[in-house]
């Protein structure tokens, strides 16, 4: 299939990007037939790309992995990420460095490349990922669209530009109304063993109601490793839906987009959580949504943090971990109210990484405490949770 250049110029390839600077890089389409516009990011982990690419954060995202050697590990049911049938709307493109690589591992049930196009992901490989990546990183994150179309039809440049140009971008649009889901249902699935996969939590000690904005299953996982049972709501729920529900704990989840644009609904349902004076955990774009609500303002970032090996710091502990990050967004720290502090920085860029509230049961986190993929460092913030709620109850009875 042949590209035809704006000078008139035939390229043979099978595949091609196109970014909204000008750039064009060729390659060899995979996955999906067909085109996908989005914005385009980075990711620096060397593991986990089923999980990445099925993480609803990344709607309306073409992921450029730094790793030249993806596809080793094939594909299987058990690593997606997305929680329900919307949340499958997740990253629009993939990028890599060399040609998908033929599964080598006992888990994999499937080709890398076939998963990939029943997903509907386009994917582009044999371009120079370490171009792409320098080039996002001196001047910020940039829509971009990929194009994999096996036919014998010349595919011109010119209309591939026409249809980036008529993409919206990622700034300013409400994203988790895209991925999160339609009604409410329960979940009480603990983390992978080894000796027995997944397994259910048979006596709960709390009940915790999660607001789904893109939520990822570890997430919810994980609460159910610190005992607790969860009732997963659509995000745009009122929070009357909430507290009917009595729980022990809220979470706002992860989730897609510009919290601004989410936090028209969003907020209002969030301070009147908060004022009901049950603990709550914020995780990612629910840590900023959380800062919304509590009066300080969220700002768009030039490249944004995604990968599985940023450090960032616990100002409560003194301690650095390894974590698992993606957000294209950032809590704005000068704009915290009094009150309201920093619990955790990044340590690349020092920007906001965590909150807690004086007073109040609240903490959040803007990395993914839940990895998958990613290190485990961070899985205390679901135990410290749980000692919240614990507390919380204690006081309540009392």
């Amino acid at each position: 299939m042949p590209f035809l250049t704006d000078d008139q110029e035939l390229i043979e390839a099978t595949g091609a990007l196109v970014l909204a600077t000008g750039e064009v890089f060729f390659g060899r389409g995979s996955g999906a037939e067909g085109t996908a516009t989005a914005e385009v990011c980075f990711n620096t982990a060397i593991t986990g790309y089923q999980e990445i690419l099925t993480d609803p954060s990344y709607a309306s995202q073409t992921i450029v992995f730094t790793f030249p050697h993806i596809g080793n590990v094939g594909a299987n049911a058990d690593d997606h990420e997305e929680s329900s049938p919307q949340a499958a709307r997740a990253a629009r493109g993939a990028i890599f460095r060399a040609p998908i690589t033929s599964p080598s591992n006992w888990r994999a049930v499937d080709h890398f490349d076939a998963w990939l196009r029943r997903k509907g992901i386009v994917g582009l490989s044999g371009v120079d990922t370490r171009a792409i990546t320098r080039k996002i990183r001196e001047t910020g994150m940039v829509n971009g669209i990929i194009a994999n179309i096996a036919s014998d039809e010349t595919v011109s440049i010119a209309d591939l530009c026409k249809e980036l140009d008529a993409f919206e971008g990622v700034e300013g649009a409400d994203l988790a109304k895209v991925v999160g889901p339609l009604a409410r249902y329960a979940h009480s699935e603990q983390n992978w063993k080894w000796e027995s996969g997944f397994t259910p939590l048979d006596d709960a000690a709390h009940h915790v109601v999660v607001l789904d904005f893109g939520v990822k299953k570890n997430i919810l996982r994980n609460l159910s490793e610190a005992g607790a049972r969860c009732t997963v709501l659509p995000g745009n729920s009122t929070a009357e839906d909430v507290l009917a529900l009595k729980p022990d704990g809220i979470v706002l989840s992860n989730g897609p987009g510009d919290p601004a644009a989410t936090g028209e609904y969003a907020v209002p349902t969030i301070k009147a959580l908060i004022e009901s004076g049950t603990p709550i955990l914020g995780i990612c774009l629910g840590h900023q949504l959380l800062a919304l609500s509590l009066g300080a303002q969220t700002m768009k970032m030039p490249q944004g943090h995604h990968g599985a090996n940023h450090p960032v710091k616990d100002l409560s502990t003194g301690k650095v971990e390894i974590v698992s990050m993606n957000h294209g967004f950032t809590v704005n720290p000068e704009t915290l109210p009094a009150g309201v502090e920093q619990s955790h920085v990044s340590l690349f860029d020092g920007t906001n990484s965590g909150l807690s509230v004086e007073g109040k049961p609240i903490i959040s986190v803007q990395h993914h405490p839940e990895a998958s993929p990613g290190p485990q460092d961070s899985f205390y913030i679901f135990r410290r949770f749980a000692d919240l709620m614990a507390a919380h109850n204690t006081e309540v009875k009392a």
